[in-house]
């Protein structure tokens, strides 16, 4: 008796009377029954003890010892008074199922990883189709609009749209919502459904620098300072310089084509956090061309500006670097300085809040490794309520807190 207690235990499985247990190849099968006990009849309301006969339903439950779970319930149907047979009610077991209500529950919590349906299924040795059965209860209605919205695409594939549209929190670090597209028409006809008085609540709109991006923040966010991200600014001159460097050492020799590729890092790193034997090395470098010495300068200038503390030192020290830069010759640079002349207020509002684009950035990374392990979604509902269980326990934490 003792024995079948801390069985009962160990399985949690609760009023079952366990008959016998097997261990079969790599799965285990439980043999078990019901307490017998009073049920109430759907029909009349009668309370009856009354057993009209046994039906063993195979069920399948979560993975444990490494092996697969089989539970066979010998399953009691009741007779009422009333002429009336029903099955006896199974905590455990939804009525229709052949899985437990644990299982479901593995599955769904299996699938906050980025991993494929398919993997879930091999561990719970169900079809890919019950694995997405399951999830497809799964969903997920879009949340109030936030202090700060940040806004970015990742390629999603889906829908025949090579590019798709996340929304985030980055103050409090939730992912919003996933849009199918990221066109201006489809971001106006999605804003329009909130309420003006949550649209104005928004102080702070981020996003990289893509003009219909800025041009919703204009329309429908008109109390929110628009943010243009550190990283998409900044690499605008990183580009520049790239691309310059790339034009260069195509002039030279095989060996040197060869050292100036390796050496690119000792380039892109700031002139003064580099050692003095990097610092000679730089210079040598510079020394063989003037046009990359120049463009080095004026990446080296720029780099200084984020040094500034406050969006007035900013504007004053961007002021003079485009100004510059404009008249420097170096067609990248130019190009460089007429896009940091055109999104200059986004710019310098970064410089007056500290929010970036980094925590929608990092989520992008991970949808891009769970669509690499799915091979791809061709079905945007599912992906997105993919998206956004995956990252669902972020919510769950901000409850509990």
């Amino acid at each position: 008796m003792l024995y079948k207690y801390f069985t009962e235990k160990l399985l949690g499985l609760q009023d079952v009377d366990i008959e016998k247990i097997e261990e079969i190849d790599n799965s285990i099968h439980i043999n078990c029954r019901l307490k017998r006990k009073p049920h109430k009849c759907p029909c009349c309301g009668n309370l009856t003890d009354k057993v009209h006969d046994y039906r063993e339903q195979h069920i399948k439950d979560i993975p444990a010892f490494g092996k697969h779970i089989f539970i066979h319930l010998y399953k009691r149907r009741y007779r009422c008074s009333c002429g009336k047979s029903f099955p006896e009610n199974v905590d455990f077991l939804p009525r229709y199922h052949r899985m437990t209500n644990r299982l479901s529950l593995y599955i769904i919590d299996k699938l906050r990883n980025e991993v494929s349906f398919s993997s879930v299924a091999r561990e719970v040795n169900l079809s890919v189709s019950s694995v997405i059965r399951v999830f497809d209860l799964v969903s997920y209605a879009p949340k109030k609009l936030p202090s700060a919205i940040s806004i970015d695409e990742f390629k999603g594939n889906t829908n025949s749209e090579k590019y798709q549209c996340i929304l985030t929190d980055p103050v409090n670090k939730v992912v919003l919502d996933i849009l199918p597209k990221r066109y201006a028409h489809f971001l106006t006809e999605y804003f329009n459904h909130f309420d003006k008085s949550q649209r104005d609540k928004v102080q702070f709109f981020i996003s990289d620098m893509w003009k219909p991006y800025s041009n919703i923040s204009s329309v429908w966010f008109k109390n929110a300072s628009q943010v243009v991200d550190k990283y998409h600014w900044i690499r605008q001159v990183i580009w520049a310089f790239e691309a310059v460097r790339k034009q260069e050492q195509k002039k030279f020799s095989k060996s040197h084509r060869r050292y100036f590729k390796q050496s690119r890092q000792l380039l892109l790193k700031r002139f003064d956090l580099l050692s003095d034997e990097q610092k000679q090395q730089v210079n040598v470098m510079l020394f063989t061309s003037p046009t990359l010495s120049t463009a080095h300068f004026y990446k080296e200038d720029f780099l200084k500006i984020l040094d500034c503390k406050d969006r007035q030192s900013a504007k004053t020290a961007f002021s003079d670097w485009i100004n510059s830069a404009l008249d420097c010759g170096i067609a990248q640079f130019v190009k460089c300085a007429n896009s940091m002349l055109n999104w200059l207020p986004g710019i310098l509002n970064s410089f007056s809040s500290a929010i970036t684009n980094g925590f929608t950035e990092g989520c992008n990374n991970k949808i891009k490794v769970l669509k690499r392990n799915a091979y791809g979604y061709r079905n945007f509902k599912r992906f997105r309520n993919r998206i956004l269980h995956m990252f669902s326990h972020k919510m769950q934490k901000q409850a509990i807190a």
